[in-house]
């Protein structure tokens, strides 16, 4: 595909966004996911699954989710002004439900009983257990033991909501391992269903959950257009595996004068170990069946990773946002632990918005960019989740400080 091409958002009939994605597992696994494929392909053709979904959307999770004009932050800032897309205004609090009643839906559709998850910061988690509960479904919830004890809230909210939580004690014990975990369990057990969480993993789990959250992306740019009569100049979002983000740029990729703004964790520095900014620092590697962009170790393996941000602890990328970093249609940046905890109380005490750390990368950057930006241009955040789930990390957090 040459660097002026336009992306489909749809992979080839192999799974590829360009040279991303695909399907690089055992055989048995792909007659399964080759099902799964041709499962997801008939539900978009049956009207009946979008009106079900579309109605759940509505009724359940409460979307439309509004924008909003952060009047006090644009203004305290000079320059550019921020908007938000309030995804943590969604049910549950995150744009993960988005995705979740999507697969769960579908799971039932094919008539699985059970189902499976990974989870980070727990968003996911808790929205699987959701869907699962609203489907009828046995759940089960692979999380590493370190983001089982910095984000305790969340476990017990997906206890409370049926699902049972197993702890990934190998490795760092954190997201890569509770995927691990996950894969592992869903492989013995054919007629489980693994409701991945981002846009990664093999054919067709990339395409499947950025057409779920796509709605972000359809949403926000009817929105601008309303409120403001023309779209933003530039989108923003953070990038763990990147659902949020492929999202809403979904919504904006034909408009080629939006700029797309990934934000990766860059953690505590640039060193080995020390950040999780896979497109950034990163190079293309396979990882849980896809090829994308992630970070490596000396075995060309899959690398130590950190953030202060449970969800965006991963090594490795979407295979779509790798594809658009090659091509040129969106950029992705970094920004560091002290920035998106920056960038969260600013939020907080400004606009009366508390967000997810997650979410805090993306409002990081949108932050250093509005100063040398014209009053007249617009910078949308995604604000992928709120930070109820982050309240006592962050305080330990100033705690510390102010020992």
């Amino acid at each position: 595909m040459s660097q002026q091409s336009a992306p489909s958002g749809k992979p080839d009939s192999r799974g590829f966004f360009g040279a991303y994605g695909g399907q690089y597992v055992p055989e048995a696994v792909k007659t399964r996911l080759d099902e799964l494929a041709g499962a997801f392909d008939a539900a978009l053709n049956d009207a009946s699954f979008q009106r079900e979904l579309e109605y759940l959307f509505v009724h359940y999770t409460g979307r439309p989710s509004p924008v909003f004009h952060c009047a006090n932050l644009s203004r305290m800032l000079g320059g550019a002004r921020i908007w938000l897309k309030r995804e943590d205004l969604n049910h549950l609090g995150a744009h993960k439900i988005n995705n979740t009643l999507g697969q769960c839906l579908l799971a039932r559709r094919m008539g699985k009983k059970r189902v499976i998850a990974e989870t980070g910061a727990g968003q996911h988690g808790v929205a699987t257990a959701a869907g699962a509960a609203l489907m009828g479904l046995e759940c089960t919830i692979c999380m590493g033991e370190v983001d089982i004890e910095r984000q305790h809230l969340n476990v017990i909210r997906m206890e409370m909501l049926g699902a049972r939580v197993l702890p990934a004690k190998s490795g760092q014990r954190t997201l890569k391992e509770a995927v691990d975990e996950a894969l592992a369990v869903w492989i013995d057990d054919p007629e489980m269903f693994y409701v991945l969480g981002s846009a990664v993993g093999p054919h067709p789990y990339p395409y499947m959950v950025r057409h779920f959250q796509s709605v972000i992306g359809r949403e926000a740019r009817a929105q601008m257009l309303e409120e403001l009569g023309r779209l933003p100049d530039a989108c923003l979002a953070c990038v763990g595996g990147g659902s949020n983000a492929i999202g809403l740029f979904a919504g904006f990729l034909d408009d080629t004068d939006v700029r797309l703004v990934g934000v990766e964790p860059g953690g505590r520095g640039t060193a080995y170990g020390e950040h999780a900014a896979s497109l950034c620092l990163g190079e293309p590697g396979v990882l849980h069946g896809f090829n994308s962009y992630m970070i490596k170790n000396a075995q060309g393996e899959a690398g130590e990773v950190y953030s202060i941000s449970a969800g965006l602890d991963y090594p490795s990328v979407g295979p779509e946002h790798a594809q658009l970093k090659d091509m040129g249609r969106a950029e992705y940046v970094s920004v560091t632990d002290r920035e998106a905890l920056d960038a969260f109380f600013a939020l907080s005490r400004h606009e009366g918005v508390i967000p997810a750390l997650e979410s805090s990368h993306a409002l990081a950057q949108a932050i250093k960019m509005a100063p040398s930006m014209s009053a007249d241009k617009v910078l949308l955040v995604s604000l992928s989740g709120r930070g109820d789930k982050d309240v006592a990390q962050v305080a330990e957090l100033m705690r510390k400080e102010n020992a």
